[in-house]
């Protein structure tokens, strides 16, 4: 039995798939509820919202990036409240020591051994605020923590509980006292996001929302850790087709070989494209991935990753242009099935 139920063949004119309402005790209905929570915080911003979903479906990591004040700590926030879980938030300051975030030995006078004191890290959302104002020996800190769901302190491996995200805010690089977060550390980030400046309709609704109370306080907990896991297993079987991983992999080649990119995408994010690609057929209630799918989410998944050649910044080139000019110049593949 899988995951999902199929009203007709994936293709053209085929009826949407919608996942089994039996599988996962209602794992669909815990993602839609999790997005309406969310949503009740965060006003007129639903993509950065769905994105926040599609990675957390996609076991992976979130790292929201803007100047201060558009929401970034809120977002990450609401996400973290929104599920019934163990949730720590990290204040990265230049001064945080990497033991702080994983854990350190501490001798026992009474039993005249070391025991193992957990850091932040242990929980199943971690809020790293500011993450780039603490510097790089810490943030590297969390290298292991987030591509291996694990942490090593003094030779012993601890496993961190499942699901495990990390969702971090960072201000510009440009702004005074940041630090640029070093290429494996932006590569184990599934996505990033920018919040932006609201809409004045979503500015006023905030003024009316946030004006006298945190709507935080009364945020309750939309699902709980166990239905995010099931749900993120039925988010694995969502089909692939051949096609669409050659278009994947066509994608990322791409970055490699052009001549604005000197570094381009690697192997891990060719993976992590697929997954949240996954994730977002899922919300969709699809058991499949579109092209659409992978060219949505190539921006966001791929953008953060790159770093441009002098002459492109010159001509004020993002990575994120380079990524959309790609995907206008390939081809989209003749079949999805």
């Amino acid at each position: 039995m899988t995951a999902f139920e199929t009203d007709g063949p994936a293709g053209g004119g085929a009826s949407p798939s919608r996942f089994n309402a039996g599988v996962g005790t209602g794992v669909t209905d815990a993602a839609l509820r999790i997005r309406s929570t969310i949503e009740r915080v965060i006003e007129g911003k639903p993509e950065a919202v769905r994105l926040a979903l599609i990675v957390l479906l996609a076991e992976g990591h979130l790292l929201i990036e803007d100047v201060p004040g558009v929401g970034k700590t809120m977002l990450s926030k609401a996400l973290a409240r929104s599920i019934d879980c163990s949730v720590r938030r990290i204040q990265f300051t230049p001064d945080l020591l990497p033991s702080d975030i994983t854990g350190v030995s501490i001798y026992n006078m009474e039993t005249r051994d070391f025991e193992f004191k957990p850091g932040a890290i242990f929980a199943n959302i971690v809020i790293g605020d500011e993450i780039n104002r603490a510097s790089p020996k810490t943030q590297s800190a969390l290298l292991e923590c987030m591509e291996e769901s694990q942490v090593t302190v003094d030779g012993v491996t601890y496993e961190l509980a499942a699901p495990f995200m990390v969702v971090a805010t960072q201000n510009p690089v440009e702004m005074e006292g940041t630090y640029p977060l070093p290429e494996a550390q932006r590569d184990r980030f599934m996505a990033r996001v920018s919040m932006g400046y609201p809409s004045p309709t979503a500015e006023l609704a905030m003024i009316a929302s946030h004006g006298s109370a945190s709507p935080l306080d009364d945020l309750e907990p939309a699902t709980d850790a166990r239905a995010v896991a099931k749900l993120i297993e039925a988010v694995r079987t969502v089909h692939v087709s051949p096609a669409v991983k050659q278009y994947t992999v066509d994608i990322v080649t791409a970055t490699r070989n052009s001549p604005d990119l000197r570094l381009g995408a690697s192997p891990r994010a060719t993976l992590h494209l697929i997954r949240a690609a996954r994730a977002a057929a899922a919300l969709d209630g699809r058991d499949f991935v579109l092209p659409d799918d992978i060219q949505l989410l190539a921006g966001p998944v791929l953008a953060h990753r790159l770093l441009t050649t002098a002459e492109a910044q010159i001509g004020r080139r993002s990575a994120a242009g380079i990524v959309a000019d790609i995907i206008r110049a390939l081809p989209l593949p003749a079949s999805t099935r």
